[in-house]
């Protein structure tokens, strides 16, 4: 399938993914400029009156570059809306993001046809993260797409499964835009996405080490110094599974080694508990090893793009081909 024609402005097929608190309208902005989708959680823009002033400036940012950049037009933007019964503004949110045609909507941690029919309405399309085929299908069902498969070592709220395992289900009977997540942080991650079936790549952590994103220095730093084995598993935070920095779980008085058994009933989105996990404890994913310096949104797709390439002469190059030539003798 040949995907939707606002993609054709991707310089590099990534997908920025939202990160809550960390992404912002600077981040999503530098990160369109530079050819890649750019997105936030609606949750972000608190309070709620916030979200239309965000969805403003995105728009009339991109649209004075794309006049002063024919050459090199802005990539479009995405939205995450939080789907789960406890967020108790997604209506509102929503209602906003209409307003403003929001290219794009990230659904997680649900699933509503009445959502999908509504961003269809204004022309916009839906994607809906999922960590399994099972969940794959419900999404497909109700309407989205396009999905991005959470694989494991994905930051923040990520999967069990092997991404090769996961992108070989869902591409047995679904033909529309899929992305990868999983601890993709090279531009060759971003090709081996590609050659195992997914459309995109889906890259949160090494956006945190920029400057653009909205996350306190020891955070940048802690990515920085911090290797795949720096990273904790565990629902205990949110009830839902994800990865988290070591170091930040010490640093709140707690035993990673030890952590008990979370309850999805402690996911309030309207409340402090959920913005103090996620400002203290802070998510990461496996890929983080490659973060070596902070940088600029820009600097580090330019890094993703030239290493995209090299990885694709790589594989074009005559040793390849030899290689695979002797495999069939």
């Amino acid at each position: 399938m040949t995907l939707p024609s606002l993609f054709d402005r991707l310089r590099l097929p990534v997908i920025g993914s939202p990160m809550f608190i960390v992404s912002g309208p600077e981040l999503v902005i530098a990160q369109c400029k530079a050819g890649i989708v750019g997105s936030f959680p609606a949750l972000n823009a608190r309070p709620q009156s916030l979200l239309d002033e965000w969805l403003h400036r995105i728009t009339e940012e991109l649209a004075a570059w794309d006049r002063d950049n024919p050459q090199s037009l802005s990539a479009p933007f995405a939205v995450n809306q939080i789907v789960h019964r406890s967020n108790g503004r997604i209506d509102q949110d929503l209602a906003v993001c209409e307003k403003w045609k929001v290219p794009i909507i990230i659904t997680s941690l649900g699933a509503r046809e009445d959502l999908n029919a509504a961003v269809h309405d204004w022309g916009g399309i839906t994607l809906h993260d999922i960590i399994d085929d099972p969940f794959a299908r419900k999404a497909v069902e109700k309407g989205a797409d396009g999905l991005i498969a959470v694989a494991t070592g994905a930051g923040g709220h990520g999967g069990r499964l092997s991404p090769f395992a996961l992108i070989s289900e869902i591409r047995r009977w679904f033909d529309g835009p899929l992305a990868l997540s999983g601890a993709i942080s090279t531009g060759g991650g971003i090709l081996a996405a590609q050659a195992m079936g997914a459309d995109l790549a889906y890259i949160g952590t090494p956006f945190i080490a920029t400057t653009e994103a909205n996350a306190i220095p020891e955070y940048k730093q802690a990515l920085i110094d911090s290797t795949a084995r720096d990273i904790v598993y565990s629902d205990y935070f949110t009830g839902v599974h994800g990865n988290y920095l070591r170091s930040s779980i010490v640093s709140s008085g707690l035993d990673p080694d030890n952590l008990p058994a979370g309850d999805i009933t402690t996911m309030k989105f309207d409340d402090t508990l959920a913005a103090k996990v996620w400002r203290d404890i802070w998510a990461a994913g496996q890929g983080v090893g490659t973060i070596e310096a902070l940088t600029s949104a820009a600097d580090l797709i330019v890094r993703l793009t030239k290493e995209y390439s090299v990885a694709g002469q790589r594989v074009c190059s005559p040793r390849s081909h030899a290689s695979v030539s002797a495999l069939d003798h």
